[in-house]
């Protein structure tokens, strides 16, 4: 029988310090409360700070792209310091230290971006030349692409933050993720969800991961019980399309895998950081085939895009 922790030996849940990390990890310990029946004190939320937290003055890509809002939290779970991670699946690298492992999806929440703007009600509803802030390349990239008449300039910090900027007039719009609005109960902050045919949505947005250590089979026992399958097989194509791409934060691509029923539909397209060159496609089939249609179609796109589409590294 698993041995369960208790408020003598809690099991300790490493996370972000930012309003939506702390929701999630949150929402992961009261997954866990009822699957196992555990009080609230039998687990303790330990807060790390990342680089991508400390270092809010530079774009993503000057500072090292995906990995930023990760990489002590992993070092603090390799270490023994914490018993599992939760992770936005958004900001995760693909490969992940040798020694840990995510096979724990929550249910996914909405993947759509969400529209924020004090004074306009859409992306069609801007007037020409507005300045429009966001901190994601994938989505400066697909506006850039629809509204070249835009200004966009960098937007980084949490929700807090970039809906500040907007009432500083730093910008008169901005987008975020739905999931997120969601989980911070602050829906009512959206003037609307762009839907996933006018904006596809990031690799994994909406999606928590919980991450352990491989060899502990105690948490892996524990995680079973909360992990979502429909959750697992989505990851596993889309991971799997952004891995083949090399995909980081210094890569506008975008991808979005659905199921119905046992079928699985994934949705990509990488686009040039200036929006003037989108290349997309699709793959269906069985969703346990859902890793090798992301690899496959990642290779078709890859195959599709001129020379100097992407420094591919």
């Amino acid at each position: 029988m698993t041995q369960m922790p208790d408020p003598q030996t809690p099991l300790r849940i490493g996370t972000r310090g930012s309003a939506l990390a702390l929701a999630q990890a949150h929402e992961t310990r009261a997954r866990l409360m009822a699957a196992h029946g555990l009080p609230e004190n039998a687990f303790e939320i330990v807060v790390i700070k990342t680089t991508g937290d400390r270092v809010l003055d530079r774009p993503l890509k000057e500072i090292g792209g995906k990995g930023l809002f990760t990489r002590e939290i992993e070092d603090a779970l390799t270490a023994g310091e914490i018993d599992i991670a939760v992770h936005s699946m958004k900001d995760m690298p693909t490969i992940q230290p040798e020694g840990l492992v995510i096979d724990c999806y929550l249910p996914r929440e909405d993947v759509r971006d969400a529209f924020v703007s004090p004074h306009f009600g859409s992306i069609s509803g801007l007037p020409q030349g507005a300045v429009v802030g966001s901190s994601s390349l994938r989505r400066r990239a697909q506006l850039a692409q629809r509204r070249p008449d835009l200004q966009l300039v960098e937007f980084r910090g949490n929700v807090q933050t970039r809906l500040k900027k907007l009432e500083d007039g730093v910008a008169v719009a901005t987008f975020l993720a739905m999931a997120g609005l969601s989980r911070l109960g602050m829906q009512h902050v959206a003037r609307g969800a762009v839907e996933a045919d006018e904006m596809l949505p990031a690799v994994a947005q909406g999606c928590i991961g919980v991450e352990r250590r491989a060899d502990d089979a105690r948490i892996g026992a524990m995680l079973a019980a909360i992990a979502n399958r429909d959750s697992a097989l989505r990851m596993a194509a889309e991971r799997a399309f952004l891995k083949r791409l090399d995909g980081s934060c210094q890569t506008p691509i975008a991808g979005l895998a659905e199921l119905d029923g046992d079928r699985l539909h994934l949705r990509g397209e990488i686009l040039r950081p200036d929006g003037s060159e989108v290349i997309a496609g699709e793959r269906s089939g069985p969703a346990s085939d859902g890793a090798a249609m992301g690899t496959d179609l990642a290779n078709e796109l890859r195959g599709r895009a001129p020379a100097d589409f992407f420094d591919w590294g």
